[in-house]
């Protein structure tokens, strides 16, 4: 393996492992120090608020089978891994490109850390803070944890005018989303290689 493909290896590496501590970091301060939906305002536009959630990235509820779901985000992570490798090999992708995969890759490993290990790690937090390696177990199986999310940014919280058709007088969050570092990674990686790396995409 040459050189400069040995440390875009090396740079992506440290990357993804990075990513993955500070999420976890994060996820497992909240979990052992926050109850269910127990938040804390930071700034009005911006709460820690802690919620779990069996979906993908932001709360969504696309799929309704744990295992699939769980199954699904480890075939695409290891499809990713295989990307990167090769194309940290090939000289023609730039630094940035190989940045916004690791991103990628670290996001959704550090969702799948959540499924595969914190049903068993953790007791539940419904009404209390969560136990590590309770006695009687944790509230769920392999495959079956829940993914903490935390961060909240309800940046524009109001009403829509009551003269307005259809939402007139109901009220309107933007943004709404609860999400947590892992989901932030994927989504940055993707858009800056949307935004900036669309080509190395063909």
């Amino acid at each position: 393996m040459a050189v400069n493909a040995r440390k875009r290896i090396t740079w992506s590496v440290v990357i993804i492992f990075l990513m993955i501590a500070i999420d976890q970091a994060v996820k497992i301060y909240i979990k052992t120090h926050f109850a269910l939906y127990e938040s804390v305002r930071v700034f009005n536009w911006f709460y820690i608020y802690f919620t779990e959630n069996n979906g993908m990235a932001f709360g969504w509820e696309i799929f309704n089978n744990k295992i699939f779901l769980t199954l699904f985000r480890l075939v695409a992570a290891g499809l990713l891994i295989w990307v990167l490798v090769r194309v940290c090999r090939q000289e023609k992708y730039p630094m940035g490109f190989i940045v916004c995969l690791a991103l990628i890759i670290a996001g959704a490993i550090g969702n799948i850390v959540d499924c595969l290990f914190y049903g068993m790690v953790f007791s539940d937090s419904v009404g209390h803070v969560a136990q590590v390696f309770p006695i009687d177990g944790g509230y769920a199986p392999a495959f079956y944890g829940k993914v903490v999310d935390m961060l909240y940014f309800p940046i524009i919280d109001t009403n829509w005018p009551d003269w307005m058709p259809l939402c007139g007088g109901e009220h309107f969050i933007f943004f709404s989303p609860i999400f947590n570092i892992a989901d932030s990674c994927i989504t940055c990686g993707l858009f800056a290689m949307l935004i900036f790396y669309h080509k190395c995409l063909k």
